[in-house]
């Protein structure tokens, strides 16, 4: 055999291959799904519980791998140069619209080089006070920080982080003068806020509740328009004194741009399958969280939204990281 046709039988082969490939039924191999925050948070625990449901129902495993970092900025960073084959998924959150303007540069683009999927959960803030603050409403707390400018300080898990930039647009909003203390992570925040170092807090659910509960905090308001099913009992920021006030962390689902549209709606509509199943609505009940079904134009509407919305609250609050 020649040259020539040892080149055309190799060319044959290995197109056969790749036709056969490509013929498989996604999925055909096991998934990656990225988490790039640390790992016990919000995000690894729905998307642990997300990857064992798609595991049970396609059969192929799931691989969940953990890359945090600079605030979740390592781990898309590496999604946004994966194959766009549809095998390597990553979680996402609120987070990542508000990185686009709070850091100078990033190494991708999240509109460009990112295919948003679904929408997975979402959960509210519970604005929260030491029981030492003598305000037993979010309109009585309003009045002393207005009555003593910069006498309260309200803390969070760092600078730029969503309980950070929340609490900015309520001090926008309601025209209030509080200290902000940033801490390395939201548990030294907590612990400060329990002995009384700071006052106030947004906090998410499933750490603020149980210290409300046992009367070592006081919450004043929920960060939605509605009420929680957490915690129906905690009026809205809106309707306790700051109306249009309207904030939640939603978490969900992107792939690498150019991934197929048939994958793509395939995940979202799996997705939309797992979040009616009565243990998963059970489970995001427990972490204080409620089901979205929110497919890929809509995600990709809310991200762009986001981006606007939280580049406004950057900027009037002179927010910058490094």
């Amino acid at each position: 055999m020649t040259l020539v046709q040892l080149v055309r039988v190799a060319t044959f082969v290995l197109l056969g291959a790749a036709a056969a490939a490509a013929a498989d039924p996604y999925p055909a191999k096991p998934i990656k799904l990225v988490i790039p925050t640390t790992p016990a948070g919000p995000m690894d625990i729905l998307g642990r519980l997300v990857g064992a449901k798609l595991h049970e129902a396609w059969g192929q495993p799931v691989i969940v791998e953990s890359k945090p970092g600079a605030g979740a900025i390592i781990g898309l960073e590496y999604v946004s140069h994966a194959a766009p084959d549809g095998y390597t998924l990553s979680m996402f959150d609120l987070g990542s619209p508000i990185s686009v303007s709070l850091y100078k540069k990033l190494p991708f683009d999240l509109v460009r080089d990112f295919r948003p999927v679904a929408m997975i959960a979402r959960t509210p803030f519970i604005l929260v006070v030491h029981p030492s603050v003598p305000a037993q409403s979010l309109r009585e707390l309003i009045a002393l920080a207005k009555a003593e400018p910069g006498a309260l300080s309200f803390g969070s898990a760092g600078v730029g982080v969503t309980s950070h930039l929340a609490f900015e647009l309520l001090r926008s909003m309601a025209g209030i003068d509080l200290v902000h203390v940033p801490y390395k992570g939201q548990a030294p925040a907590t612990q400060d806020l329990l002995s009384g170092q700071i006052q106030t807090m947004f906090m998410n659910p499933i750490n603020g509740l149980p210290h409300v509960r046992d009367n070592r905090l006081r919450a004043l308001a929920i960060s939605t328009a509605a009420r929680a099913p957490a915690a129906p009992e905690i009026p809205p920021v809106a309707e306790a004194g700051v109306p249009g006030f309207d904030v939640a962390i939603w978490f969900g689902m992107t792939v690498p741009a150019g991934v197929p549209r048939e994958i793509v709606e395939k995940l979202a509509a799996e997705i939309a399958r797992i979040q009616a199943l009565p243990d998963v609505q059970k489970r995001l009940a427990e972490l204080g969280a409620e089901p979205v079904v929110e497919g890929p134009a809509a995600l990709a509407a809310r991200v762009d939204a986001d981006i606007g919305r939280w580049a406004a609250v950057i900027k009037t609050a002179n927010v910058t990281a490094e």
